[in-house]
């Protein structure tokens, strides 16, 4: 049963896309959108069914499907189910069908309605593939394959020159991460012989002794470096971070997969799901865990320059990943994975209400063009705000639990850096809620500053249901935090080194919810909240005036460091030098050198032994053609 289960989610999602995808064109826009959503379903109930036969205590299973490869490589292509990936599959499935329920209303209208459910419903496809999967290949074309549908939903509204420029960025970023992700795997293959998980985690500790071509640094950890820059790709960690704000460009419910169930969270679990490596390696999880911490204080900073409703939640996105990473880094995968459990909901919430405020506002997404919204849409106004509270880790929220664990395991890690790594994410704390209640001022508190804004209307129900949903899911996702974070939900799917576990002195703390809320209300992240409270109600105007004045600190923030700028001016330049290079050394070694010499070659020696054959006399050629035809009826006869 649990078998079949595993195979009808994906195989659910996959009959929706072929059904979508193949009939966009000839299938009327309600069929399309209907066999999206029933499948989507299909594999959310599979999916919910899964989660309540397997968790809390099942015994981790796999389904064979087929062998691949040469006989020595010993690949065999499967799925493995176990709590990490029923969890996450329960996830994907649930905000994906919450999204597809809410594209109807969003995209009714849109020329291109039936392509987008059909990219929508490859998309959840290829992230289930990445989830389920048993070994690096079939994790790889799932990693692939929601990378090419999110260059397809970016780039959406392919007439706008800006949504090309960012669906072709966002593409670029991701194949350097993908670089690397490859040759870390075939630092794999090549130490461990397979590219099947169980293969790979039992030669670990063998692995960790034999030395790289780069001295001082073992093999794995070099793979597991080489990896993780596959996952801050991904997952938009600095500095290949900058595609992520510019997704925007793409329809709001495609914001809210990318930033909340599919696209970034896929770095998060791979790097979860190869935690019997980077135990093996202090140094890749030292490096893991400051890349997420430095993301998620520079990249809230940006938060707080921002215009555009849908960038301030994109700079958050940014902030939480690196919340997630800085956790994984310190060996807490369990509170990483919380973390990306809480945020999917919440962001999802915080997504989708954005874009109903951009529906009934016309399609206008500047903070400054809003304001008094509270008024003309209370449902939206109402699930925002249990969302932004979610996201600023208020006391009893979601965020709250997840957020404050992982704050605290960095207080237990063994590694350098960890007190470097809590100092920065306390920062963020502070900043998270300053750009939040900056957000909900602009949008939703004051008089209206324009038209739209007065005549705004509360979307229909299309809209409001999934919010609805999607605010009692928020609601209620701290119910799982004890399972997860004292009960060792995930304890089957991961690894800490003996000794090095910072939650196992965490969830010492712990007396249920209540003792948890109570707990977290003594520790320094509460104090960093409550004081950025207080300084909003003391000066929150002078804050205001700050964050959009013209300060050399707030145009920095506003060019985000100037990456972008970098980008577009050196990585043309640096590309078009080792593309030149390249040529040119292809030019002279494998063209004219190889393809060129070598044909002429072959055609000066060919002409000269056909020359040899050829006299021009008639009768020799008479005498040719009857050698053959004997030689033609002689064979012809033996043969019989």
């Amino acid at each position: 049963m649990d078998q079949a289960l595993a195979l009808l989610v994906p195989g659910a999602a996959l009959a929706g896309a072929l059904i979508a995808g193949l009939g966009c064109r000839r299938l009327p826009e309600a069929a399309v959108a209907a066999a999206a959503i029933a499948a989507v379903a299909v594999a959310c109930a599979a999916s919910l069914a899964l989660a309540w036969r397997y968790l809390p205590a099942g015994a981790p299973f796999t389904v064979q499907l087929y062998d691949w490869g040469p006989p020595g490589l010993g690949l065999r292509m499967g799925f493995l189910v176990d709590s990490l990936s029923v969890v996450m599959l329960a996830v994907v499935t649930l905000v994906s069908l919450l999204v597809h329920v809410y594209s109807l209303g969003y995209m009714r209208g849109d020329p291109g309605f039936r392509r987008f459910f059909a990219y929508l419903a490859l998309f959840t496809l290829a992230m289930l593939l990445l989830v389920l999967a048993d070994n690096f290949l079939l994790l790889f074309l799932g990693w692939e394959g929601v990378g090419l549908v999110s260059y397809l939903l970016i780039g959406f509204w392919y007439t706008r020159d800006s949504a090309q420029a960012a669906s072709l960025k966002a593409f670029l970023l991701n194949r350097v991460g993908d670089f690397g992700f490859l040759l870390g795997m075939a630092a794999l293959l090549a130490g461990a012989g397979s590219l099947e998980y169980a293969a790979v985690f039992a030669r670990a500790e063998a692995l960790a002794a034999v030395p790289s071509p780069f001295a001082g640094v073992d093999l794995l950890t070099l793979a597991c470096l080489l990896l993780f820059l596959g996952a801050m790709g991904k997952s938009a960690q600095a500095p290949l971070h900058a595609w992520l704000p510019d997704s925007m460009e793409g329809p709001t419910p495609i914001s809210a997969m990318i930033h909340a169930a599919t696209m970034v969270t896929a770095g998060i679990f791979m790097v979860a799901r190869l935690s019997p490596l980077y135990e093996h390696s202090p140094t890749a999880l030292g490096a893991v865990l400051m890349v997420g911490a430095a993301t998620a204080f520079f990249a809230a900073l940006l938060g707080l320059a921002a215009t555009d409703i849908k960038r301030v939640l994109a700079y958050s996105t940014l902030s939480q990943l690196g919340y997630m990473v800085a956790a994984l880094g310190a060996s807490a995968y369990a509170a990483g994975i919380f973390h990306l459990y809480t945020h999917a909901f919440f962001k999802a919430l915080l997504f989708l209400a954005a874009g109903s405020v951009i529906l009934a506002l016309h399609h206008e997404q500047d903070l400054r063009r809003m304001g008094g919204l509270a008024r003309r849409l209370p449902w939206t106004a109402a699930t925002f705000a249990v969302g932004a509270l979610a996201l600023a880790g208020a006391p009893g929220f979601a965020g709250f639990f997840s957020k404050e664990t992982i704050i605290e395991a960095l207080g237990h890690s063994q590694l350098a850096a960890a007190p470097a790594a809590q100092a920065l994410l306390l920062a963020g704390v502070a900043v998270t809620a300053l750009y939040m209640l900056r957000l909900w001022r602009l949008a939703f508190a004051g008089a209206p500053r324009g038209d739209a804004a007065a005549a705004a209307r509360e979307p229909g129900w299309t809209v409001r249901g999934p919010l609805l949903a999607l605010a009692a899911l928020t609601l209620a996702a701290p119910l799982a935090a004890e399972p997860f974070l004292a009960a060792g939900l995930l304890g089957d799917a991961l690894t800490v080194a003996p000794g090095r576990d910072p939650l196992a002195a965490v969830a010492a703390g712990w007396d249920g919810l209540g003792g948890a809320v109570l707990h977290g209300l003594a520790t320094p992240a509460f104090a960093v909240l409550a004081g950025t409270l207080a300084l909003w109600l003391l000066c929150g105007r002078r804050l205001l005036g700050f964050f959009d004045g013209p300060s050399a600190a707030m145009r920095a923030l506003r060019l985000q460091y100037g990456f972008d700028a970098l980008y577009e001016r050196y990585a043309p330049a640096a590309a078009r030098a080792v593309g030149g290079l390249c040529a040119r050394a292809g030019e002279r070694r494998l063209i004219d050198g190889g393809m060129v010499a070598g044909a002429a070659a072959a055609a000066r020696r060919s002409a000269a032994a056909l020359r040899a054959l050829h006299t021009g006399l008639l009768n020799h050629a008479a005498l040719a053609m009857m050698l053959g035809l004997v030689l033609a009826l002689g064979w012809l006869l033996l043969r019989d």
